[in-house]
């Protein structure tokens, strides 16, 4: 089993290069998906959030209301911090166990998740980093999914910085273009991954 990393920053196009990879084959380990997974109502994870945010962080179908909790979070580093301590543990656990699924396949395994460093809980073999320019991000961000501009310009400042991002990948893929654009990079990336060494637990 080959485990790759795969990170980018908002609205770099990583659920695109995602998209891509599983069309090669790829088995995608996605955790902002089971994050949402883990928030649905009736999980240990829902209950916890509930108990610690109250009723307001529900949309009236008594579901999540990310949009409130994101209000309650995004500019209050205490919240945020009592989130992340109810949320990361557990998908942590997920993530792993479905890495253990597919120990001793010949599967490509790509950890989609937003922020990743290559000697991080999961010991990837390489990270690859999805890389598009600011201004970029930020009109895809209102065009496709309604933002605000204040607001994808103040998500983009929150997150660690494009530079850093780059630095700490072994693969950077450039989505500044159009689609089509990704392809050769893909052909790449690809031949890259099958490089390299198998993961050992």
């Amino acid at each position: 089993m080959k485990l790759v990393g795969l990170t980018g920053g908002i609205g770099a196009g990583k659920s695109t290069v995602s998209a891509r990879l599983r069309e090669r084959g790829a088995v995608i380990v996605d955790a902002d998906a089971i994050t949402r997974e883990l928030q649905e109502p009736g999980t240990e994870v829902f209950a916890a959030m509930v108990a610690r945010f109250g009723d307001g962080i529900l949309a009236p179908d008594g579901t999540l209301d990310r949009q409130a909790v994101a209000a309650v979070v995004f500019n209050d580093p205490d919240e945020l911090v009592a989130l992340n301590s109810i949320v990361h543990p557990a998908v942590g656990k997920e993530i792993f166990r479905r890495i253990q699924e597919r120990i001793g396949t010949d599967d490509v395994v790509v950890l989609d998740v937003p922020l990743l460093g290559k000697n991080g809980l999961y010991q990837v073999a390489g990270v690859l980093v999805v890389d598009t320019p600011i201004e970029t991000a930020v009109q895809r961000l209102v065009e496709l999914r309604g933002m605000d501009e204040a607001d994808a310009r103040a998500r983009i400042a929150n997150q660690i910085s494009r530079e850093e991002r780059v630095a700490g990948a072994d693969m950077v893929i450039d989505n500044s273009g159009a689609p089509g654009d990704l392809d050769a990079q893909i052909d790449a990336a690809w031949d890259w991954i099958e490089s390299l060494p198998d993961w050992a637990p």
